[in-house]
C-alpha cells in the first residue's frame, strides 16, 4: 500500500482533497492530511510516506522549503504541487526541481487525481526498473555474499572471542571487501521469511538472495551494511548509518528503517510473494553481536506475528551471554524446522532422527538422552510462544520418559507432541491477529474523535499499515477506511436525534474539525444533510 500526504492551509481544500482521494484507490492508497508544512514534517517522522500533494505557497514554511525537507527524510518521495496562476514565481521553480510535479488549483479535482494516478504508475514502474537491476547483479555478488556470509556466522558463534580485538577486524573487513567500521556501534536487524506452503531448496534460496538484493536497492546511499543468512533460514543485517543525520540521531535512524523496511516488506511480497517480519536490536558493539543476535531471535519468536510491524529489542549488547546447549546437527535441523514452521520438513526430519536412534547400536543413557534433548526443544517452544494446555492437550508426558509403554512408544509421543506444537502456534497466530482486530474495532467506536489514520491504528496494534489494511478486510468483509465511515454515520445519526446537541459538536465527535466538511460527508453516505436527517425526526 502506498501513502500520500496531503497538505494545505485552508481547511477546506485539505478535507475535500482527502475525502476524493481516500476513496480512489482505498485498498491501495493510504491518504493522509496536514494543514501546515510543520505539521506534515510530524507525519514525515512518523512514517514512510510516498507521496505528498501540497499547496506550494503557505504561511510559515511554504511548500517548495517543505520539499527540501522531505527530500532528506524520504529520498524517493514524490512531490506534487498545487499552485495558482499568481504564484508564476513559486511554479517555475518546481519545475526546475527533479521528480516534481504540478497542477493548477483552477484545473480541478479530477486533475489532481489523474496526477496522482500517473504518479503511481511511476513509482510502480521505478519499482519494477529496481527489481531487475537487482536481478543483473545477483549473480556477481554470490560469490562475494558466500565467503562474507560465512565470516559473519563464525562471528556469531562466540562474539566476545572474535570481535573483541578491533585491529583483526580491521584487517578481516578490509581482506573480505566488508564496508563496515569495526571501531562503531552496529545495528541488528533480523528478517524471518513465512514461505506460502513448502518451498524447494532452490526456490527458498532464489527468494532469500532477492531479498537481499531488494534490500541493498532501498538502503544503499544511507546506510552501510552486509547480510547473511542464518542457520534457521532467517536473514540477518549487519548495519550502521552512512548519511550525517541518521549517524547523530539514532531516534531518526529508527524512523528511517521503520518505513524503509516497511517498503522492503511490501516489496518482497509484491515481487517475491514472501512476508518478511522484522525484529531489530539497538546499536550494540561488535564483541557484543551474539548476545543481540540471541536476544531478536527470543524477541521474534515472542512477538511472531505475521505482517507485523518491525518489532525492536530494547536492550543493548553487552557481551554477556549464556552458554548455549550443545545439541546435536539433526537436532538443530528439527528445531530450525519447527520455528519456521516447516511442517512436511519437521516431520520428515524427525521421523529421519528417530529411525537414526532406534536403529543404531545406543545404550540406554545415550537413548535417554537424545529422547530429553529433543523434549527439551519442545518444551522450549512450549514456553516461549505461550501456548497452553487446551491448545496441546495432555503433554505431561513430555518430560516424563518412563511414563511411556516403550521407548519406541516415547518417541511416537514426541513425534505427535511436534505436530500439535506447531499446528497450536499457527492457530495461535492467526487468533492474536483477529484478537488484534477486535481490539481495532472497539477502539474505533471509542474514540471516533480522534486521529484514525491507518498509521496511528497500525501503530497502536504493532501492525505494518498495509498487512493491517489487508488483514481487516479479510477478517471483517469491508475496507478499513469504509468500516470508520459506517462507525461515524452511526454515531452521527445517534447524536442528531437528541435535542440540544449542534451540528458542530457533532462533527468533531465524529472526527471533522469542520462542520462543512462533515455536511458533505453525511450527505453523501445517507442522500441528506444532517439537518434534513434531524428535521425527520422533529417534524413528527
Amino acid at each position: 500500500m502506498y501513502r500520500l500526504l496531503v497538505v494545505d492551509d485552508e481547511e477546506i481544500i485539505t478535507d475535500t482533497l482527502h475525502e476524493v482521494l481516500t476513496q480512489f484507490m482505498p485498498e491501495k492508497l493510504d491518504v493522509c492530511k496536514a494543514y501546515s508544512s510543520r505539521e506534515a514534517l510530524v507525519w514525515m517522522e512518523r512514517t514512510r510516506i510516498d507521496m505528498v500533494l501540497t499547496d506550494i505557497r503557505m504561511p510559515g514554511m511554504s511548500g517548495l522549503e517543505l520539499s527540501e525537507n522531505i527530500r532528506n527524510l524520504w529520498p524517493r518521495c514524490k512531490i506534487i504541487f498545487l499552485t495558482g496562476y499568481s504564484e508564476f514565481d513559486y511554479a517555475y521553480q518546481a519545475i526546475q526541481m527533479t521528480g516534481m510535479r504540478y497542477v493548477l488549483k483552477t484545473e480541478g479535482y479530477d486533475k489532481v487525481v489523474s496526477t496522482v494516478e500517473e504518479t503511481l504508475r511511476e513509482i510502480e514502474q521505478s519499482r519494477r526498473v529496481e527489481a531487475l537491476i537487482a536481478q543483473s547483479t545477483e549473480h556477481m555478488l554470490a560469490l562475494e555474499l558466500t565467503a562474507q556470509g560465512g565470516y559473519f556466522r563464525h562471528l556469531l558463534q562466540d562474539s566476545r572471542m572474535f570481535g573483541k580485538d578491533t585491529g583483526m577486524l580491521e584487517q578481516d573487513f578490509s581482506v573480505l571487501n566488508i564496508g563496515l567500521d569495526p571501531r562503531a556501534p552496529v545495528t541488528l536487524i533480523l528478517g524471518r521469511p513465512e514461505y506460502q506452503g513448502e518451498a524447494s531448496y532452490t526456490e527458498s534460496s532464489r527468494k532469500l538472495t532477492t531479498a537481499r538484493l531488494i534490500w541493498d536497492s532501498y538502503l544503499a546511499g544511507k546506510t552501510q551494511h552486509v547480510g547473511i543468512e542464518d542457520k534457521y533460514g532467517g536473514l540477518l543485517w549487519f548495519l550502521q548509518p552512512a548519511s550525517a543525520e541518521l549517524k547523530d540521531s539514532e531516534h531518526q535512524l529508527k524512523r528511517y528503517l521503520e518505513g524503509t523496511l516497511e517498503l522492503i516488506q511490501e516489496a518482497c511480497l509484491e515481487e517475491l510473494q514472501l512476508p518478511l517480519a522484522f525484529t531489530a536490536g539497538v546499536p550494540c558493539s561488535w564483541d557484543a553481536v551474539s548476545a543481540q543476535y540471541e536476544r531478536l531471535r527470543q524477541v521474534q519468536q515472542i512477538r511472531a506475528v505475521s505482517g507485523s510491524s518491525v518489532v525492536w529489542s530494547g536492550q543493548s549488547g553487552t557481551g554477556e551471554t549464556r552458554e548455549e546447549l550443545r545439541i546435536s546437527s539433526r537436532t538443530d535441523i528439527i528445531a530450525a524446522h519447527l520455528e519456521a514452521g516447516r511442517k512436511e520438513k519437521l516431520h520428515e526430519s524427525l521421523n529421519d532422527t528417530i529411525c537414526y536412534i532406534l536403529q543404531g547400536h545406543w545404550d540406554v543413557n545415550q537413548v535417554t538422552e537424545a529422547y530429553y534433548t529433543l523434549a527439551l526443544v519442545f518444551l522450549s517452544c512450549i514456553n516461549r510462544w505461550g501456548l497452553q494446555k487446551e491448545q496441546l492437550g495432555d503433554y505431561s508426558k513430555l518430560m516424563r520418559l518412563d511414563e511411556h509403554a516403550s521407548i519406541a512408544a516415547s518417541f511416537q509421543y514426541l513425534s505427535g507432541a511436534a505436530a500439535a506444537i506447531l499446528d497450536a502456534r499457527q492457530s495461535d497466530e492467526h487468533n492474536q491477529a483477529s484478537n488484534a482486530i477486535e481490539r481495532i474495532c472497539h477502539y474505533i467506536d471509542n474514540n471516533l474523535g480522534e486521529d484514525l489514520s491507518l498509521v496511528r491504528l497500525a501503530e497502536l496494534n504493532h501492525f505494518n499499515p498495509t498487512y493491517l489494511s489487508r488483514f481487516f478486510k479479510q477478517e471483517q468483509g469491508i475496507n478499513l477506511s469504509d468500516y470508520i465511515d459506517e462507525c461515524r454515520v452511526r454515531r452521527a445519526m445517534e447524536m442528531l436525534k437528541a435535542e440540544g446537541v449542534k451540528i458542530r459538536e457533532v462533527a468533531a465527535a465524529v472526527g471533522y474539525e469542520a462542520a462543512h466538511s462533515f455536511t458533505r460527508f453525511f450527505k453523501k453516505v445517507t442522500g441528506m444533510t444532517p439537518q434534513e436527517y434531524r428535521d425527520t425526526f422533529t417534524n413528527y
